[in-house]
């Protein structure tokens, strides 16, 4: 195959899955994950994909949101491991904020019966798994909810996350990066999520290693507002340490 049909392929592949890795395509075509790199760099020069960490996304993609199932069938093993290891984050009794988020939704399924905590939550996912535990003292903030993400925004959110002292936040992102920050497609849930932070004196971010390097529309804030990262082993060590010199902790699970 020619460099320009297999560079139509890899455009065509990425515009059906929104995103396309760099040894994947390399199995897939049957070269080597250099030769990948420079057709992702041809693509990108063109105007036609955006190089994101490991991969790329079809140009113009910065503000799209795939919908809550189809983000939950993705890296499922790695979401489990990151829910898991926040398990050991949590106080054994206070107050917890919990985000909206697949991986967080899946740390709420995985609270043990013995667990005794206050949990605020803006989405409502985490609040059905959480509405008949017997050990958790449940509060749903109110707003208009977004369909992609079931998630409470907007003033009654953010009003209800200004007036709450959290001891641990349990943060979600779409993307994030040393030089990007963290980043989600909409700016409602950004300035939700800026709240939480603002409103809880640990932060804890679970987040998979395919989110690192993506960049989203709207930047919620800085690594350096996290105390903890809990992502997989998807991320390289160096990748780790360029983060820990920001000051947040990382655990790759």
């Amino acid at each position: 195959m020619y460099a320009p049909e297999r560079q139509q392929e890899i455009l065509r592949l990425a515009q059906e899955s929104g995103r396309v890795d760099v040894l994947s395509l390399a199995e897939e075509f049957q070269v080597t994950a250099e030769t990948v790199r420079r057709d992702l760099k041809a693509l990108d020069r063109a105007g036609l994909l955006r190089r994101v960490h490991g991969g790329a996304i079809p140009a113009g993609r910065l503000g799209f949101e795939p919908d809550l199932a189809e983000r939950d069938a993705v890296a499922a093993d790695e979401k489990d491991r990151i829910a898991a290891a926040a398990l050991g984050e949590l106080p054994m009794d206070g107050n917890v904020i919990i985000d909206a988020g697949t991986t967080t939704a899946r740390l709420a399924a995985a609270l043990p019966l013995e667990s005794s905590l206050t949990v605020v939550t803006h989405a409502l996912p985490v609040a059905a798994r959480l509405a008949d535990h017997p050990g958790i003292a449940l509060h749903l903030v109110g707003g208009r909810v977004r369909h992609r993400t079931r998630a409470a925004v907007d003033a009654w959110a953010l009003s209800a996350y200004a007036e709450i002292n959290a001891d641990v936040l349990l943060l979600a992102t779409n993307g994030f990066s040393a030089d990007g920050g963290l980043t989600t497609p909409d700016l409602a849930e950004a300035a939700v999520k800026r709240a939480m932070i603002a409103a809880a004196r640990r932060v804890v971010l679970l987040a998979d290693s395919g989110k690192f390097g993506q960049e989203h529309f709207a930047r919620f804030g800085d690594l350096s507002h996290v105390d903890l990262l809990i992502t997989d082993t998807g991320l390289s060590p160096e990748d780790a340490l360029a983060i820990e010199s920001l000051g947040t902790e990382v655990v790759r699970a």
